[in-house]
């Protein structure tokens, strides 16, 4: 057969146009494919949610990639091991709590699994702005980060969302902008962002944790941002806590959702 160039060039803008039309008004929209933020798509996806991801980066992953320094090993305590072990990931025992896994793989299979659940990943696409309705945020405002890159004054689109969650990770794009161009206060001591505090790994996993819930209304934290938005330590190259964060964000948002394609959310009392 024959191969026509203007037939590959038409199946892509074709496929990929269907897949962002079909994704205009989601159950979730997460900013940032980072290990917390894909594990959380995962497991909702996997009960069905319709979930999409958008990364301003062409590569996804955080820095989950680079491991520590980039030595490309990542370690991760008890808790997170069990996550490991659900995604298929192998694992190494490197002392008693501790274990250490290869981070390529880590993050390949995590976005692999994320995606055979259902997440749709756009990449090269910044969340620039959020959408709000009667004071909650009720989307997100997109560009291509190249546009945002070239400084090139190009009019964004919008997309519809439940929920939205803050997993860029220390930058905070999502906050920094409703601190910035909306009325009301983030759900922390401060009313404000409260910014990340010096790196230990023993506080800094147990917070991760803790701090991943709504700090906005319909607007929630995970992985990193959680702690850079309420004052949490950052815990270097250990991992089991973001992966545990995406989790608990998972298990919060499906119970505040419902079924999954209930258009009414469920309004629950959170709990560390």
């Amino acid at each position: 057969m024959k191969l026509k160039d203007e037939i590959i060039t038409k199946a892509i803008i074709e496929r990929f146009t269907e897949k962002f039309v079909n994704n205009l008004d989601q159950d979730v929209i997460i900013a940032g494919a980072g290990p917390a933020g894909l594990t959380a798509a995962y497991y909702l996806s996997k009960q069905g949610f319709k979930v999409s991801i958008y990364e301003r980066k062409l590569s996804i992953g955080g820095g989950m990639w680079g491991g520590g320094m980039m030595f490309n090993e990542i370690v991760v305590g008890d808790d997170g091991k069990e996550i490991l072990d659900e995604f298929g990931i192998s694992y190494k025992k490197y002392e008693t709590g501790y274990y250490t896994s290869d981070s390529v793989e880590a993050i390949s299979t995590i976005c692999s699994k994320a995606m055979q659940a259902g997440t749709k990943i756009f990449n090269c696409m910044s969340v620039e702005d959020v959408m709000i309705n009667k004071g909650r945020v009720c989307g997100v405002v997109i560009n291509w980060s190249s546009v945002e890159l070239a400084g090139l004054h190009v009019d964004p689109l919008s997309v519809r969302s439940k929920i939205v969650v803050e997993a860029t990770g220390h930058p905070l794009e999502i906050l920094k902008t409703l601190e910035k161009k909306v009325d009301g206060k983030l759900f922390t001591k401060t009313g404000k962002i409260m910014g990340e505090k010096s790196m230990n790994a023993e506080i800094g996993e147990k917070t991760v944790v803790e701090n991943t819930k709504e700090i906005y209304p319909n607007v929630y934290v995970c992985g990193m941002a959680a702690n850079a938005a309420f004052g949490g330590n950052r815990m270097g190259p250990i991992f089991g806590g973001m992966l545990l964060s995406g989790k608990k964000l998972a298990d919060i948002l499906a119970k505040r959702l419902g079924k999954p394609g209930v258009k009414e959310m469920v309004q629950v009392e959170e709990t560390d």
